[in-house]
């Protein structure tokens, strides 16, 4: 069921989202050869909880980090471990917080250091896919619209759009209705209402869009280990069209 927040919630969730914002400015500039995902996660944890807040993610069907950290060819939920950065990598941050009740979503990647053409083109197109997406928010469109402006940009660039993870409702939880996928799907489309709060999570890979999940259990990469990006924003839908809740600056 999809949840219509009121403007106490949609306050609280304005003020979880500015919490992330906030970490995340602390933690781009860490992204640099050398300091390793545990490093940002220890960091991360720290914050949160210094600021009262809860790391979403910590626990969450069994997660056991504050932090997704996807490195190259890892899509999402790779789990921080101690391997440093090094020049040329692409680093994907996606992170959650509880704050009183109200949940937060956002996720960027970034470069460390010089990287490739290719990479570059990449995670410019993904970001792309984002802003169009963002761009179409108004109440009455479907969700298909959505899915529509992420996946005709990255195929028009000849990328691959992952399909088994999508963006979603958030707000009162950290996965809440509607699902959100990166292409248009068969599967229900609502009209968006004033009052909806949304995860926009587009996941697009260099090669192939298929991907496969590594015996941890968590980490998802590509099926081809080419390059992937993401990007997410949680999004309040408005009377006049839509309200980005979450920020992510430093080079982006």
């Amino acid at each position: 069921m999809i949840k219509i927040k009121n403007e106490r919630q949609i306050e609280g969730i304005r003020a979880s989202c500015a919490l992330l914002s906030s970490l995340y400015d602390e933690l781009a500039p860490m992204i640099r050869p050398g300091v390793t995902p545990l490093d940002l996660d220890e960091h991360a944890r720290a914050f949160i909880e210094r600021h009262g807040g809860r790391p979403a993610f910590l626990g969450y069907e069994g997660y056991p980090a504050t932090l997704c950290i996807s490195v190259n060819e890892v899509v999402i939920h790779g789990i921080p471990n101690s391997r440093p950065f090094a020049e040329g990598d692409i680093v994907g941050i996606d992170c959650g917080i509880d704050l009183d009740g109200y949940y937060s979503d956002a996720a960027f990647t970034l470069p460390v250091g010089e990287i490739s053409a290719d990479a570059k083109d990449l995670l410019r197109v993904t970001k792309e896919c984002l802003d169009l997406a963002i761009r179409t928010i108004q109440p009455g469109i479907r969700i298909s619209d959505i899915s529509r402006a992420v996946f005709s940009h990255a195929v028009r660039h000849g990328y691959g759009v992952v399909r088994q993870y999508c963006g979603h409702g958030v707000g009162l939880e950290i996965h809440e209705d509607p699902q959100i996928p990166n292409y248009v799907s068969p599967g229900p489309n609502p009209r968006l209402m004033p009052g909806m709060v949304l995860a926009i999570e587009p996941m697009i890979n260099l090669g192939t869009g298929d991907v496969r999940v590594l015996d941890d259990g968590w980490t998802v990469v590509t099926m081809d280990r080419s390059l992937s990006a993401h990007y997410e924003h949680t999004v309040l839908v408005t009377k006049n069209g839509c309200e980005v809740l979450t920020r992510w600056n430093a080079g982006l």
